[in-house]
């Protein structure tokens, strides 16, 4: 130790002490441990207190963060020395060596050539003889053992990845929580055991599957007893809380439900990190997940697991169907601000409509999170169609658009389009023809059921009948040609009754649409300009 402050004498100079405010920086993590105990916390601590005690420095805290990854800058203790930089209590910073700032060589770089200067900050690395207060070759390959660092960093990770994936093929458990209903096994390391506390519960599920309940009652059942769900009995942090927070959901009794750790199977790998600088993880397809059979005491047998997935597949169909209408994907529910369900009831002559709910009442009725908010699509699709009218009745001015729609006229005259267009709309309508006919036959063999041959007829026909009337107009125009003049007052009159019943302009017009709980609508426009008219 004393040889190398001999040593360092040479060029680390700091000649007004008084002037300094020093932040000592230490970082220790699992990786670092495997290079000696000369990382150790307390091994850095005695090197810079010596360190500043020779120089006479004024230390105004020791930043310390003990189990931190080099390769992300989000850390307490750093995060808190950029604070106090900030607040300029601290002007000089000194780590034993410059992994200890970071091992991401782009960040590392980041403070050291830009952040550190700008604030007047001086850095010293002691090992490395890095001083930026000083001219100094060593500060000129700085750079260079930043990348260094960084690919140790990525070394130890590849290393760290191999050995959990060979843990995964033989089965064992390296995850940080085991799936609900197991837990840790008390002696054994990555070994799992059933859970005696919420296995009933597990089993329960299965059970109420198996009598072919669906996945949404099970929650409703489960919510209505207060039974916690397994992120709550956890104990996880559940971050931001939202509608759905501390409640079973659908979704998460169907993840269950086709979760084979139940049968004794280890399933692992489902999700994996972006890169050894980003905590994001993506999912992986279920053929790259690691299975490993028969390593732990199922909570459920085999025939009974089995039979649930073909029930729950059977209805996987019925959850898929959609439904098409003009404001699709823009209405949403005041109060929780989540997208409205749609649903499709008779109405009281036994015609099919559809109707907007609330998908979190939907969802969590007995909860009471949010209301129904029940409405006609219909309803709300006028009514926004109107206001929209009379939002761009402003920007829709017939005497602006007339001479355009004389030039069109004038310039589809001269190309004789109209022959044309009547073919074109005698195809489509014969394609349409076909198209009945084809669905008409698949209705009778049985591929088609009752309901939505109703449905898809009813539509195909509409589309029909409008391209028949327009084939009329188009045949009566080629007949008795009309002027230029009135042709073009006539499309002008179109747009302007069509033009908001248009899905592309709602859509380029209208952020959202909320429905609120006493079925008030409110529309969000994308204009400034449109928002202040409405």
């Amino acid at each position: 130790m004393v040889a190398y402050f001999e040593e360092e004498k040479m060029y680390v100079e700091i000649s007004n002490p008084m002037d300094y405010h020093v932040a000592l920086y230490i970082r220790l993590s699992k990786e670092d441990e495997t290079e000696g105990p000369s990382q150790s916390v307390t091994n850095q601590q005695s090197l810079l207190n010596e360190f500043v005690q020779q120089h006479r420095l004024s230390v105004y805290d020791t930043y310390i963060d003990d189990g931190f990854s080099g390769t992300s800058f989000d850390r307490p203790a750093f995060q808190r020395m950029i604070a106090d930089i900030e607040a300029k209590k601290v002007n000089m910073v000194i780590t034993k060596d410059l992994s200890r700032l970071g091992r991401d060589y782009i960040m590392t770089g980041h403070y050291m050539e830009r952040y550190f200067p700008e604030k007047r900050v001086r850095y010293i690395s002691l090992l490395d003889g890095i001083d930026t207060g000083v001219e100094s070759t060593a500060n000129d390959i700085t750079p260079f053992r930043a990348i260094m660092n960084d690919m140790y960093a990525k070394d130890i990770s590849k290393k760290i990845k191999s050995v959990k994936r060979d843990k995964q093929r033989k089965g064992q458990f390296i995850g940080g929580k085991p799936m609900y209903g197991y837990k840790m096994h008390p002696t054994e390391k990555n070994k799992i055991v059933i859970d005696e506390e919420v296995a009933p519960v597990v089993r329960r599920i299965f059970t109420m599957a198996l009598e072919g309940i669906s996945c949404r009652q099970i929650a409703v059942r489960l919510n209505e007893e207060n039974i916690p769900t397994p992120a709550t009995y956890a104990g996880l942090n559940l971050g931001t809380r939202g509608a759905y927070s501390g409640l079973w959901s659908s979704e998460r009794i169907s993840e269950m439900l086709r979760n084979e750790t139940y049968i004794g199977h280890m399933v692992q790998g489902r999700t994996v990190k972006i890169s050894y600088k980003s905590k994001k993880c993506l999912m992986q397809p279920p053929e790259s997940w690691v299975v490993v059979k028969n390593t732990h005491e199922p909570l459920i047998d085999e025939e009974t697991f089995r039979k649930v997935q073909m029930l729950v597949s059977s209805r996987k169909h019925t959850r898929s169907r959609t439904y098409d209408f003009l404001l699709k994907g823009l209405i949403h529910c005041h109060e929780c601000g989540y997208p409205m369900a749609v649903l499709n009831r008779p109405n009281a002559a036994g015609e099919e409509r559809l109707f907007f709910v609330c998908r979190t009442y939907q969802r969590f009725t007995k909860a009471g999170v949010c209301s129904c908010h029940s409405i006609k699509e219909q309803t709300v699709t006028e009514a926004v169609i109107a206001k929209v009218q009379e939002v761009c009745q402003a920007f829709l001015r017939p005497d602006r658009l007339q001479p355009i729609a004389a030039q069109a006229v004038e310039e589809a005259q001269k190309a004789d389009s109209t022959e044309a267009e009547i073919q074109s709309l005698q195809g489509k309508i014969e394609n349409l023809t076909t198209h009945l006919d084809k669905m008409y036959m698949d209705r009778l063999s049985g591929l088609l059921s009752d309901s939505d041959f109703e449905r898809i007829y009813k539509r195909v026909k509409m589309d029909r009948t409008a391209l028949e009337e327009k084939l009329k107009q188009l045949e009566a125009q080629k007949e008795s040609p009309i002027s230029t003049e009135d042709r073009a007052r006539e499309l002008v009159q179109q747009y302007l009754t069509s033009a908001c019943t248009s899905r592309e302009l709602l859509v380029s017009l209208i952020e959202r649409v909320e429905l609120t709980e006493d079925k008030q609508i409110i529309i969000k426009f994308r204009f400034r300009e449109l928002a202040e008219i409405s």
